[in-house]
């Protein structure tokens, strides 16, 4: 069973690492695009018309938002999924297990937070996206850290997955309480009866995904409909799935193993693509300083290092848990940094607290280059630290 586990846990690393270098091209291309004589394709693409009717029940969005509101929402299902997997038999399934990543992600939202009010505390327009900078993308952050090879002990990556499982968590959290629009009373008791029937079925011992699914669509329907945000409903679908069967199977895990390839290589990738375009036209340094631009970047750079290394250092000297074997202190602080790679997660929540094209714009500005700061940063000092055995071994006797 452990090793089965082992397996697990490697083959989803490896598949979040692969899936970092595609983000990573499909970010390039928005950003060539954008700033290329593509341009107008790549902007009327993103506005193409999509519509979908059943009798007097009408969904008409520009594509750009199917991607946001529908494509993510399968995305979300997914966090849900691997949520649900590690707090019944992962990493979060233990209260020892559960202490470090936890605290290092409440510390890795609240000072980002922080540091972003700072800068916008006398700019009441951008306050809104005060959550943006508290993400991580762990497919990115995964991805620097199998550039580094033998430099980042196993360890140290199911730390930060750890750390971002929970970070999402979070990030639902805000995303149902702050980021919702007037609520239509109605959809949200037709959602509510949805929710009712999915964890009525789990109840009832249901193991086929196909009834989950259907519901899971009406209960999306709904939600979009109620004002809530859409791939919310892609959280709840999942936490009712089973993970386990009277037969042995685990159609929580069947599930995550089909999904889980389709939403790294194409999912996140056309969410990427569709969101990081920045123009680069007439930019200059005063755009970068911004208190907008300035807070997301700050918040991923200094909040993120600050709150989760700061969280992680503090609760270990006073005994609350301990530091990883073999981890060195330089090694934490690497991955601290590497928490500041916010990219997907920022950019959505960037989109739901901003609808003026110009603080989007900014918005894409602050996270792109935060993100790449944090990244590069991390990289650097995980690549030339040693462990904590090599610290040790090169003191004096």
């Amino acid at each position: 069973m452990v090793k089965k586990m082992g397996n697990a846990l490697q083959e989803f690393i490896a598949q979040e690492t692969s899936a970092g270098i595609v983000l990573f091209c499909a970010a390039v291309a928005a950003m060539i695009a954008v700033n290329s004589a593509l341009n107008p394709y790549y902007l009327a693409f993103l506005d193409i018309p999509v519509a979908v009717q059943f009798g007097g029940l009408e969904i008409a969005k520009p594509l750009s938002l199917w991607i946001n509101d529908g494509l993510m929402a399968i995305f979300f299902f997914l966090v849900g999924l691997e949520v649900k997997r590690e707090l019944l038999e992962g990493q979060l399934s233990s209260l020892e297990q559960a202490s470090l990543p936890a605290i290092a992600a409440v510390g890795g939202m609240a000072l980002p937070a922080a540091v972003f009010v700072y800068f916008n505390w006398n700019t009441a327009e951008n306050i809104n996206g005060w959550a943006i900078p508290a993400a991580t993308d762990i497919a990115f952050a995964l991805g620097v850290l199998a550039l580094l090879g033998k430099h980042a002990p196993v360890s140290l990556k199911i730390l930060l997955l750890a750390i971002a499982i929970i970070d999402d968590i979070g990030a639902i959290i805000i995303i149902a309480l702050f980021y919702t629009a007037e609520v239509s009373g109605f959809s949200l008791l037709l959602a509510g009866a949805g929710t009712v029937l999915l964890f009525a079925m789990n109840r009832m011992g249901v193991v086929r995904t196909a009834p989950y699914i259907l519901v899971g669509i009406f209960l999306w329907i709904c939600v979009l409909k109620s004002g809530v945000h859409a791939t919310l409903a892609g959280v709840i679908a999942a936490l009712a799935i089973p993970l386990n069967a009277k037969d042995g199977s685990s159609p929580l895990k069947h599930l995550e193993h089909f999904l889980h390839p389709w939403t790294a290589f194409l999912v996140l990738p056309i969410f990427a693509f569709a969101n990081a375009g920045v123009s680069l036209d007439g930019l200059q340094i005063a755009d970068l300083l911004a208190p907008l631009a300035l807070g997301i970047a700050a918040g991923l750079v200094i909040g993120k290092q600050l709150g989760v290394f700061g969280f992680m250092f503090l609760a270990t000297k006073i005994g609350l848990v301990k530091r990883p074997a073999g981890v060195s202190w330089l090694q934490l602080y690497g991955l601290a940094c590497l928490t500041g790679i916010g990219f997907t997660m920022s950019l959505f929540i960037g989109n739901l607290a901003f609808v003026d094209p110009d603080q989007i714009e900014t918005v894409k500005l602050g996270v792109i280059s935060g993100s790449l700061i944090s990244g590069v940063l991390g990289y650097c000092l995980l690549r030339y630290s040693p462990s904590s055995d090599e610290a040790k071994a090169t003191q004096p006797a």
